[in-house]
């Protein structure tokens, strides 16, 4: 009788008091979050931010990936690529309760890694500085008008034309890192030998994940990236190796990044001002942009955005995707913005910054993950590269490629980009030729203020960098 007692006390008046403590619990929820107003649920919320996880989670393998290029440490990447994303997402979810999750950008970790650290010899350590500084003149514009005034002025055939030759060279460099493309004295480059193991894993990924993406399977690129992983374990490559080293474990205690943390150089920043000021501005804008396209996207998606068309929350969402952005260097990562994988969350039913919190709660549960996300190679996140290279290309729909006063910039833009592997060049070309179209075919006054600025600076860059390189 004496071993039935606390169950038979449980279902009686301590049960009561349990139901009723948790009551008042599950009622401010809902109050703080907005819950029953949205539609939606704690169970609705919690699977739709598992949903957005597993449509984001490769960041986690991609980023280390890249990064590690600049000669960081790849482990302390991992950690430092998932704490930033649990920073963005519980400030997204807490100040601006929008579905929307948070992490490491894709493109800025690029051009982080190939174009300012492998290409203009720039320190990882002075790189880290830079992207801070973008996240503190971004937070200055989130909170002041300027924002609108940015949004207006940039012209659309100058933004769509940067991020389609971000997408282009991602795609270049994720199929150059797997050994897809490969050197030739010849043509400069070409593909790699059928004959190589390595090649035809990178080739059977690049059929597999767009397939998997097409027919919207959940975690497609995640899945694309542990299947290819695995059956690296069984694939010769370089050096009698196989492609996918063996993990020294499976699950380990979540290491903290000590070699990337607190390791930027703001001197360098300074003392390199003007050959930074260009990727500053890259970076000011592609996280601009990126934030407010993902924020019309994600909450248009959801049914957010109110009668007169405004975000709600709006300067929240900016602010955190600036403060994130300051924050992710100081873990040793690139700029942290939205996700508009995002969305996927919001099909699954997401309306709330519990989402949000939700993907936080799945980022650090891989931090025990992290001696996996170390192995993966090159052929397994060059085919999830390629796909989010495709994607980010998709804004040309957009513009009416038979007007040459939107093509040539665009694709001067892209091709000069990918064939100098320089996106600067790309960009200070595309906006010269597009200042020169305008002037010659009688739009002068129609000019942005803006844009003979950025024009002037990268003249100004052209002759500083001509007598230093």
């Amino acid at each position: 009788m004496n071993e039935m007692t606390p169950p038979q006390l449980a279902s009686g008046p301590t049960a009561a008091n349990a139901a009723t403590s948790s009551a008042p619990a599950a009622r401010s929820i809902d109050g703080f979050f907005r819950l029953t107003e949205r539609g939606t649920s704690v169970g609705r919320e919690v699977i739709a931010g598992a949903t957005t996880f597993a449509a984001m989670a490769y960041i986690i393998a991609v980023n280390p990936a890249i990064m590690s290029g600049a000669g960081m440490d790849r482990a302390d990447l991992v950690s430092a690529t998932a704490i930033a994303a649990i920073f963005g997402c519980v400030m997204m979810g807490l100040t601006a309760n929008l579905p929307l999750a948070v992490a490491p950008a894709m493109g800025s970790n690029v051009i982080f890694t190939y174009v300012i650290v492998k290409q203009m010899g720039m320190p990882w350590q002075g790189a880290l500085a830079m992207v801070a500084f973008t996240g503190v003149l971004f937070l200055i514009l989130s909170l002041s008008k300027l924002r609108e005034r940015v949004a207006r002025d940039v012209p659309e055939v100058l933004k769509i034309g940067i991020q389609a030759a971000v997408g282009t060279l991602i795609v270049f460099i994720a199929l150059r890192g797997a050994g897809f493309i490969v050197q030739n004295p010849s043509t400069f480059i070409a593909m790699g030998s059928l004959r190589s193991p390595a090649m035809l894993l990178t080739l059977a990924g690049l059929l597999l994940t767009p397939v998997l993406v097409a027919r919207r399977v959940p975690g497609a690129l995640i899945l694309s990236i542990a299947a290819l992983t695995l059956i690296g374990l069984f694939v010769p490559g370089a050096n009698g190796k196989m492609v996918t080293s063996v993990p020294s474990a499976i699950l380990s205690w979540p290491r903290w990044p000590t070699s990337t943390f607190m390791a930027m150089d703001v001197g360098y920043l300074f003392t390199h001002f003007l050959v930074a000021l260009p990727l500053l501005f890259y970076f000011l804008c592609a996280e601009f942009f990126s934030t407010l396209g993902t924020l019309i996207g994600v909450t248009g998606a959801a049914n957010l955005r109110r009668p007169d068309g405004s975000i709600p929350n709006a300067t929240a969402a900016f602010a955190t995707d600036a403060t994130a952005t300051i924050v992710g260097p100081l873990l040793g990562t690139s700029v942290v913005t939205a996700y508009i994988e995002s969305i996927t969350g919001v099909q699954a039913g997401g309306r709330t910054g519990l989402t949000s919190l939700t993907v936080a709660a799945f980022f650090c549960l891989a931090l025990f993950f992290w001696p996996v996300f170390v192995i993966i190679p090159p052929q397994a996140t060059a085919p999830a590269l390629v796909l989010v290279g495709i994607l980010m290309m998709q804004g040309l729909a957009r513009i009416d490629m038979m007007d040459l006063g939107n093509a040539a910039p665009i694709v001067l833009t892209l091709l000069v980009t990918v064939l100098t592997n320089n996106l600067i060049n790309g960009m200070a070309l595309g906006t010269l030729c597009y200042l020169a179209l305008e002037v010659t075919m009688g739009r002068r006054s129609q000019i942005p203020g803006m844009v003979w600025g950025l024009g002037a600076v990268f003249v100004l860059y052209g002759i500083v960098t001509a007598q230093i390189m």
